[in-house]
This record gives structure tokens, sequence and C-alpha cells, in this order.
């Protein structure tokens, strides 16, 4: 999958959806819970969205931040690239007013 950015991807086992935000330019597997996601919605309202392992308004990123998902709906499956977990991009501190 080679996902272009602003494009929405739906988990196929949970809740969860993303907007990408940056793919490098590989072909890499983009999976949540092991299982493959999808660019279409499901069909069916699943169970309402929890607090779980993919957090509303979060950012995933790889290792080297070639890929950058937004977490547009939470869930409680794994985000991974690649068979690699996908990391909760940490926020940049202000700096200070003194």
């Amino acid at each position: 999958m080679k996902p272009t950015a602003g494009k929405r991807l739906y988990s196929t086992v949970d809740t969860t959806s993303v907007i990408v935000v940056r793919w490098g330019a590989e072909d890499l597997d983009l999976t949540c819970d092991g299982s493959a996601m999808s660019e279409t919605a499901p069909a069916a309202p699943g169970t309402p969205p929890k607090a779980g392992t993919t957090q509303l308004g979060k950012r995933y990123v790889t290792d080297d931040g070639a890929v950058e998902l937004l977490c547009t709906t939470a869930g409680d499956g794994q985000l991974a690239v690649s068979g690699v977990p996908l990391a909760a991009k940490s926020s940049t501190p202000l700096p200070a007013s003194d």
C-alpha cells in the first residue's frame, strides 16, 4: 500500500481510523492488530470508540519519521507498518517565556 497524504484509512477489526499525514516513497503494509487497513469505511457502525491503544488526535510515527498518521477515531488496535508498531509522537515543548 502506498497512500497519499490526506487519505483516510479504516481498521477492519475495530473502530480505529486515521488520516495519512506523511508517507515515504516506499510501498509498505499498514496494519491494525495484524489486519490490513482499508480505504473504505466499514458498512455497519462498530462499537463506540474507546480510549484504547490508539487515541483520538494523536499522531503515530515510524522511528525514521517516514510515515506519520493522525488518529481520527480511537480504537483498541495497535497500528503497525510492515510489522513494526508505531509510537505516539511526543509533543514539542514550548520555549520558556521568562
